[in-house]
């Protein structure tokens, strides 16, 4: 069973993909600048950060929050 979530900007995406395309367009340092997470500042990979973030919501939120703020708002 498939729910539509027409006003969802996130509603498809993985983390994955969500953290692939910030990365590639702050780099790492424009993500720790915009967001104080240590896993964007010491030693940064995608693999690392996506298993810190799953594990750590408000991390996560803040990570989606800024996704829409670059990719969906105007």
């Amino acid at each position: 069973m498939s729910q539509q979530q027409p006003n969802n900007p996130l509603h498809g995406l993985t983390l994955e993909t969500i953290l692939t395309r910030l990365q590639e367009h702050y780099g790492w340092e424009g993500l720790d600048a915009e967001i104080k997470i240590n896993c964007f500042y010491n030693d940064p990979s995608i693999k690392s950060s996506l298993k810190f973030l799953r594990r750590t919501p408000w991390a996560r939120d803040k990570v989606e929050a800024l996704y829409i703020k670059t990719f969906c708002l105007g």
